[in-house]
């Protein structure tokens, strides 16, 4: 029976966390001076800009990219935003998605934490450190309910990738993604492959998946792994796994969201994501070899 684990916590200080990334380890990070913050586990290093919206700049094997780096507003980068989307719409809230985040380092934890938003009434914060013994960088997103009355919000992570002759895959049935038949998802091995392709048109489905989702490219693989929750728990109209393509060959977007949750005034949520980033000898194919290395991060 799937579970959620979310933590619910009082907020102690306008700026403070309640930790749960320190489990992990977050050695000095490296700031260049400019808001970027890199941290490094074994050959895999993720920078980060505390500048702008605390954004997820680069997550490279070695020299080797596999974040979007197109310059093109929200095309690049990973990022975090608060679900439903249909109570802000668009453009992204600026204080989460774009404006500079306070930066704090201690307790083995890089902790990055928005101002108020002042439509929205959250305050965003972020935890980064790594886990050394399997590879992960964990990341613990907190979004904390700074108005005076309860609400009800769900997490939502990001992260945007290249479209070009890649491999993304999760466990769900292929007939069960929504709607059906923007993309050619296939079933294989007990989960649903997409191989990358390009149309003119902006497409984006929805899954209920089971804790996991990875994207293959040239090489390296991908692997994030978040609470699985169930069909009645994500936000009105969302879903826990989401694919995003836009149009023509510029960028794809990896959507994972939690469970959609009250708070109370001065209460927050906690919801964590472990990313890893693995070298893997193969085409960009359905494999059980390749499933197996997905599935096989699973601490």
């Amino acid at each position: 029976m799937k579970t959620t684990r979310l933590f619910l916590a009082i907020l102690l200080t306008a700026f403070c966390c309640t930790s749960v990334a320190a489990q992990g380890f977050a050695p000095n990070p490296q700031n260049d001076d400019e808001g970027k913050y890199s941290l490094q586990n074994g050959k895999v290093t993720m920078t980060i800009n505390a500048q702008h919206g605390a954004k997820i700049l680069s997550f490279k094997y070695e020299e080797q990219e596999i974040i979007s780096q197109l310059r093109r507003p929200e095309a690049f980068g990973s990022t975090f935003w608060t679900s439903p989307q249909k109570e802000w719409y668009w453009p992204p809230i600026p204080e989460y998605d774009k404006q500079a985040y306070q930066v704090e380092h201690k307790d083995n934890v890089l902790r990055m934490t928005s101002e108020v938003s002042q439509r929205m009434k959250y305050r965003i914060c972020k935890e980064f450190s790594v886990d050394k013994k399997d590879g992960a960088f964990i990341i613990t997103y907190y979004i904390i309910n700074e108005s005076d009355e309860p609400r009800k919000v769900a997490p939502w992570e990001v992260t945007r990738v290249v479209n070009d002759e890649g491999l993304i895959f999760f466990e769900a049935p292929a007939d069960s993604i929504w709607p059906a038949g923007l993309m050619d998802f296939k079933d294989a091995y007990g989960a649903a492959w997409y191989k990358t392709d390009e149309t003119g048109e902006n497409r984006k489905v929805n899954a209920d998946g089971k804790g996991w989702l990875a994207y293959y490219h040239k090489g390296l693989l991908l692997v994030k792994r978040f609470e699985d929750i169930t069909t009645s728990q994500p936000a009105p109209g969302e879903a826990e796994v989401q694919v995003y393509v836009n149009r023509g060959k510029a960028h794809i977007e990896l959507e994972s969201q939690g469970a959609y949750t009250t708070l109370q005034p001065k209460e927050q949520l906690s919801w964590t994501v472990r990313w890893y980033l693995l070298p893997f000898d193969g085409a960009p194919e359905p494999s059980p070899a390749l499933l197996q290395k997905a599935k096989g991060v699973n601490p």
